[in-house]
């Protein structure tokens, strides 16, 4: 059996890197892409303009040259 060299470890045959300390999994780029469409789908679907709600027109009011019924 051949000696493992400092810093990897035996795995079924294999010669493997230990893993690092601390070291926290990053986004793959897929991951950012798939997160970026998905914004993108929301925009499409429900609008990022249309968030505020907006009151629709009042009633219009009678002109002055309407007929008054007295």
């Amino acid at each position: 059996m051949s000696q493992v060299p400092d810093g990897f470890h035996r795995v079924r045959g294999y010669i493997r890197r230990n893993p690092k300390p601390g070291s926290a999994k990053r986004m793959s780029g897929w991951m950012m892409a798939g997160l970026l469409a998905g914004v993108w789908l929301w925009g499409q679907v429900f609008g990022f303009s249309e968030s505020t709600a907006t009151t629709p027109p009042a009633d219009p009011k009678p002109t002055a040259s309407a007929a008054a019924d007295r």
